[in-house]
């Protein structure tokens, strides 16, 4: 089950003023189940968005960043779910064009404001078949309050759904940000096995949007990781409809930080519940690098813990065998790395500090960090100002039987 987290109340994810949504059951790979999204946009939205690295990018991937680089004006997503539309070449690049235009054709639009995506399996070609008869079903249950629903149409092994709302005042008036993302394994920065959506009615400038995507995604969903895989899917969109009634916000803005820390908030929500439901987790570990002399060098000491089968399957077995932490911050990477002046702490406890097991550290007191569902990591490096945290999960025997099932 995850780890303390629960799908939120309809209730509690807030309509946006100008986004509707809406979802149908295609049976693109299991029948009876939401596998098909609509969100539309109202006309003079602005529209961002961060992708993966992954060389082998589905073909939807290549599709919306050509459809942002045209700049006529995003008004709809289509999201898939059960098929990734990954390796499959020119046939996938038409099928992802070939949806686009049903949507546009659905409502009068121009299919290069269409913005796919899709995931699940990958190396199988879209049943564009039931896709496409899914399309006119979720134009046809398009709300503003179908955040919840949309949230489940676009689960793969996820266990819950994943979103949530924030409210501010910019101007004198009422800014709502709602965001729902996907996410469970597969999981690693430079975006993980997930989709993330969050809409927003401020009126923000198409500049300012922009540097608000990537301040966010390097401090929430560029800071998971459930097993180091890099996906091919993995995409993030941030919209703005711009229809709470503030004056534009641009980077000089008065309110231009308010917004941004609150989609921040969001995103970083968002980021952690992937990693709660992280394919077969029971725990929730947050690693915390500080002191370090650049933020790479903390992020590269983060990742080496977070990574590590080894780490993490002691934690799923609650053994603190924590000299597998160790060894991991010495192949980290940092070649000139003062081992006997660094700390380690496992959540207030003392556990290393010049080179070895410190002198009041007791193995008891480990075994009790270790029995929590939360986790704290420190690593105290002493060589300059610098930090990075990173959450990820463990291993478990679900972990290995959720992937080797994943196609069944």
């Amino acid at each position: 089950m995850p780890v303390k987290l629960s799908a939120p109340a309809a209730e509690t994810l807030l309509p946006v003023k100008g986004v509707q949504l809406g979802y149908a059951q295609a049976h693109i790979r299991k029948p009876n189940r939401k596998d098909v999204l609509v969100m539309t946009l109202p006309e003079g939205s602005s529209v961002s968005g961060v992708f993966t690295l992954n060389r082998f990018c589905a073909a939807p991937v290549t599709v919306c960043k050509e459809h942002l680089q045209q700049g006529k004006g995003i008004r709809a997503l289509l999201v898939n779910t059960g098929c990734a539309n990954a390796g499959t070449g020119q046939q996938g690049l038409d099928d992802a064009r070939a949806s686009c235009i049903a949507v546009a054709q659905a409502l009068n639009i121009s299919p290069e404001q269409v913005l796919p995506f899709s995931t699940g399996v990958i190396l199988e070609t879209l049943p564009m078949e039931k896709l496409l008869a899914g399309i006119p079903a979720a134009v046809a249950n398009l709300q503003t309050d179908n955040w919840l629903n949309a949230a489940e149409a676009i689960m793969t092994t996820d266990i819950v759904a994943k979103g949530t709302s924030r409210t501010l005042t910019i101007d004198g008036k009422t800014i709502t940000i709602t965001g729902i993302s996907k996410g469970s394994g597969m999981i690693h920065p430079n975006m993980a096995t997930m989709l993330g959506y969050i809409a927003t009615d401020a009126a923000i400038a198409q500049s300012a949007l922009d540097a608000i995507i990537q301040h966010a995604v390097n401090k929430s969903f560029n800071c998971i990781t459930v097993d180091g895989d890099t996906s091919t899917n993995d995409s993030l969109i941030l919209m703005a409809t711009g229809q709470a009634g503030n004056t534009q916000i641009d980077e000089k803005s008065a309110g231009f930080v308010a917004l941004r820390d609150a989609l921040t908030e969001v995103a970083i929500e968002l980021a952690q519940a992937i990693v709660r439901d992280g394919e077969g987790a029971t725990k929730f570990m947050t690693i915390q690098v500080e002191a370090g002399k650049d933020e790479e060098e903390c992020r590269k000491v983060a990742y080496a813990i977070a990574h590590s089968p080894l780490i993490k399957t002691a934690f799923f077995a609650s053994d603190p065998n924590l000299g597998r932490i160790l060894a991991a911050i010495g192949y980290a990477g940092i070649e000139d790395l003062d081992v006997n002046t660094m700390q380690l702490y496992l959540g207030n406890v003392l556990v290393a500090e010049k080179g070895g097991r410190a002198a009041s550290y007791v193995e008891e007191q480990g075994a009790a960090v270790m029995k929590e569902s939360d986790i704290l990591v420190r690593v105290v490096l002493n060589r300059g100002a610098a930090n990075a945290t990173v959450w990820t999960c463990d291993f478990s025997y679900d972990y290995v039987k959720i992937n080797a099932d994943y196609r069944s």
